[in-house]
């Protein structure tokens, strides 16, 4: 059962997808969280130590993708919580 879940979806120049990879990377290595606002509510979620990642590569004909994914098992104390 998902308890939350926030997709954005943007059209940016490659420097400003670089950018927001960037600042998702120090979060969660200074500080253990991510934190987003959906619908004006910051919320923090924890992240474990131990991650699963995960890392796809999509060539095509017309499209190509790169697809990052980070996966953890989630316990009581990573559930979102609201700032």
């Amino acid at each position: 059962m998902k308890l939350l879940e926030q997709k954005t979806k943007e059209n940016l120049r490659r420097e400003e997808a670089a950018q927001r990879l960037r600042e998702i990377a120090d979060e969660l290595s200074r500080q253990n969280d991510l934190r987003f606002v959906r619908d004006g509510i910051q919320y923090t979620l924890d992240v474990a130590d131990d991650v699963e990642f995960v890392l796809e590569i999509e060539v095509g004909d017309t499209k190509s993708e790169i697809e990052i994914k980070v996966k953890w098992g989630v316990g009581s104390s990573s559930a979102p919580k609201s700032d």
